[in-house]
Order: C-alpha cells, then sequence, then structure tokens
C-alpha cells in the first residue's frame, strides 16, 4: 500500500515526537488537502460562467427557497452562513451581473429583498446540475454505502464541533 503525504508526515513525527500522539493529522490533515482538491476541481464551471463559488452559494440559495426565488438579506446571510457584509458584495456583484435583483420589501421600506432574476435562474439552473455531476464524478471512487457512511462521520463530526462551539 502506497503511502500518502499525511501518513509520511505522522510517521516522522512518531520518529522525531514519540511521547506524542500524532493520528488525529490522519484525519484533519487529509480534510484540508480534500477541501482544496475539492475547490480545485469544482471550481471550473462557476469561474467560466464569470461568478466565484460564492456567488454561486447565493444564487442557488434564491433557487432552493422556491418562487419566487427571493429573500432578504438577513435571510440570505443566515442560509449562506456569512455575514450581511459578505451578502451585500456578492448581490453587488450578481446584480451588475443581471442575475438578481433588489426591491424594497412590503413590510419595511428599509428591508430589501433579493430575487433572482430570469438570467440567474437559468444560469442557476444549469451550473447546479453541471456541479451535482462534478460532485459525483468526485466521490466515485466510493461506493454508495461508503458515501452515505463518510456523510454520516461527517455530520458527526460537525456536530461535535459545533457542541463544542456552544459551550
Amino acid at each position: 500500500m502506497q503511502t500518502d503525504a499525511i501518513t509520511a508526515i505522522v510517521d516522522q513525527w512518531k520518529r522525531e515526537r514519540p511521547d506524542l500522539d500524532a493520528t488525529p493529522m490522519l484525519v484533519i490533515g487529509r480534510l484540508f488537502r480534500l477541501t482544496d482538491a475539492l475547490d480545485q476541481r469544482l471550481r471550473p464551471p462557476f469561474a467560466a460562467a464569470g461568478i466565484g463559488n460564492g456567488d454561486f452559494d447565493v444564487l442557488a440559495a434564491l433557487r432552493r427557497s422556491g418562487k419566487p426565488y427571493a429573500l432578504s438579506a438577513g435571510e440570505l446571510s443566515r442560509t449562506v452562513l456569512v455575514t450581511t457584509g459578505a451578502i451585500t458584495k456578492r448581490v453587488d456583484r450578481l446584480e451588475t451581473s443581471g442575475l438578481v435583483s433588489r426591491s424594497v420589501t412590503e413590510n419595511d421600506s428599509r428591508g430589501r429583498l433579493i430575487a433572482l432574476t430570469k438570467e440567474g435562474l437559468e444560469l442557476t439552473d444549469q451550473l447546479i446540475a453541471t456541479h451535482l455531476a462534478n460532485q459525483r464524478l468526485l466521490l466515485a471512487g466510493l461506493g454508495s454505502e461508503e458515501q452515505t457512511q463518510l456523510a454520516d462521520l461527517l455530520e458527526r463530526l460537525t456536530s461535535t464541533l459545533a457542541a463544542g462551539e456552544a459551550q
């Protein structure tokens, strides 16, 4: 079996500091490397469309919200898990590109509703199909059961970390 770079790093630490358990690096190090590798492989369709990953997150959040494909900046912020300042920057770019529009909310003249335009809806539908196909290809080395097991383990790790933050 071939040793990956993370295993080699852990083996070096075992040799240099046998008093320490470096095995957590086997998970955390691989997660970091995977994040970078996945980002590099998933980004090209967005770049070809002239948008960034974060911009796509906004478009996707609006699309999956259902008709009329519109949310407030606050709702977008909670859905995309970034600050309202980051949402504003993304929406500015998307509005300039004609992919979203802003309108005054009915309940509060200070509030703004961000909605997909027809062009934004069409682009989002194209990109999500491509994005999901890319994800399927990236996971093709794992069987269906393995994908489910990995998803469950990652959800458990995420919940554990979130519970630690709450304390």
